[in-house]
């Protein structure tokens, strides 16, 4: 029986974190704004590509791989730092204060788990004012390895100092909801980026429109 978790841990790029502002930074160099999605399509599948070779590199140096690939490898540096340097300016979806702040209500601490960088993520949550509503910030750079493989949930349910199956995982990716579903945690996908679950996938615990009601779920899980 799948119990209520007693952490629940937040993918943040495109679940806490909106990248649409960089889409105008894709046309400042001369790509289609639609070239945003293909390119952290790109970043992922490089990261996951990496990890299943037993190799790894951090996010922003294979976002800049990926970048010059979509570009044709027309993008020079200082265009590729462009639209990367965007990241220091994206906000928080607005579901988000409101989910974290229901969790602090309910006694459930918060913690981000995340294929981005420790710093970039910790700008962030200052920026969006949501420092105060997460414990802990938790990289993939600590074991070296991209989600989804079951050592980086185990990972941050080590970190979060519960067992693996009462830590939640939160996300907009079913194929992250997948992993962490797989490393034996609750799991809970919101369907505002995606729509509809993927079938491949193991099926979440909970799902939700928003992260408000993704948590509502999770909280009314059997406590024992």
């Amino acid at each position: 029986m799948t119990r209520r978790p007693r952490a629940v841990a937040f993918d943040v790029i495109e679940t806490l974190m909106s990248l649409e502002p960089l889409r105008a930074r894709f046309e400042d160099i001369g790509l289609p704004g639609g070239a945003l999605e293909t390119w952290f399509a790109r970043t992922l599948r490089d990261g996951m590509a990496l990890t299943a070779t037993g190799d790894y590199a951090p996010f922003r140096r294979v976002a800049e791989g990926a970048l010059r690939a979509v570009s044709g490898q027309r993008a020079d540096d200082a265009a590729v730092a462009h639209v990367l340097d965007g990241f220091a300016a994206l906000p928080a979806h607005p579901d988000v204060e409101p989910a974290l702040r229901r969790l602090a209500a309910a006694g459930v601490p918060a913690v981000c788990l995340t294929n981005g960088a420790a710093d970039t993520t910790m700008a962030f949550l200052d920026r969006a004012e949501l420092t105060d509503l997460v414990d802990r910030v938790i990289t993939v750079e600590e074991v070296g390895r991209w989600k989804p493989p079951a050592v980086v949930y185990r990972h941050a349910a080590a970190v979060a100092g519960v067992p693996a199956d009462r830590l939640a995982l939160v996300a907009a990716h079913a194929w992250d909801c997948h992993g962490a579903k797989r490393a034996g945690l609750v799991t809970g996908w919101v369907g505002r980026l995606e729509g509809r679950y993927g079938d491949v996938f193991a099926p979440p615990d909970v799902t939700g429109d928003d992260l408000v009601q993704v948590v509502e779920r999770l909280l009314t899980l059997d406590g024992a």
